[in-house]
């Protein structure tokens, strides 16, 4: 029974997962710079609703980013606390591997998981589905629309891309110009970030026998125009 929390960006979710059952409950808002005050309280509310409590858990899945400097930490501190109470595995996933992943497995095209970081700047990374396997294909990056787009183009993948995520009016508009057919862009219900997805994700790393120590698990940032190490 893992619990899972994202709150990368203004926009958050939890959700508790069973891997026999799937999503027992999920509760994705508009958080915005509410999440020290509304995290607990929607997490409670979430397994009061299916009958859960802190005993049944056995693990805590949690974005580490990239997004915002306090919705990030915010989330990791509250799963590394309650991993550490509880005695229960804990499992970081990057946002922008989650919000892909809600995609990748629907779609032929390769997908660009995008959120806002403000001030016209945004992360994001590049991911494609190669036989059964999906796997992202760009290092984590920040920079404008404009720059994405032009190191999408570059690629010369001859693929359309789906954009998913946190892409307003503008974005949209820079992305139709500088690739025109080869750019997609998901609605917005699509671009949401699901907690879900984060647990499924998660239990993939505990399958493999993997999990994350509370006292070193670290966030994701991304200073303008640097990238972190590819992970495939």
């Amino acid at each position: 029974m893992i619990l899972a929390i994202d709150t990368s960006t203004d926009m958050s979710s939890v959700a508790i997962y069973g891997p026999a059952r799937g999503v027992l409950v999920e509760h994705t808002w508009l958080s915005a710079r509410e999440q020290t005050t509304q995290l607990l309280p929607v997490t409670q509310r979430a397994m009061s609703l299916v009958g859960v409590s802190v005993r049944d858990l056995t693990g805590i899945a949690v974005a580490t980013g990239p997004g915002s400097f306090s919705g990030v930490r915010i989330g990791l501190s509250a799963a590394k606390t309650m991993a550490y109470a509880l005695r229960i595995p804990l499992w970081g996933v990057p946002a922008l591997d989650a919000l892909a992943y809600s995609q990748v497995a629907v779609t032929a095209a390769q997908v660009c998981a995008v959120l806002s970081l403000g001030r016209h700047r945004m992360a994001w990374a590049l991911y494609r589905t190669k036989g059964t396997r999906w796997q992202r294909l760009t290092p984590y990056s920040n920079c404008t629309a404009a720059e994405m787009a032009d190191a999408i183009k570059a690629l010369r993948s001859n693929l359309a891309t789906l954009f998913c995520g946190e892409i307003g009016a503008d974005v949209a508009a820079t992305l139709q110009e500088r690739l025109g057919s080869e750019a997609a862009i998901a609605p917005a219900a699509a671009g949401v970030r699901r907690a879900s997805y984060l647990a499924e994700l998660a239990i993939q790393r505990a399958n493999r026998g993997e999990s994350d120590d509370p006292a070193t698990l670290q966030a994701i940032y991304l200073q303008p125009a640097v990238a972190q190490a590819m992970q495939t």
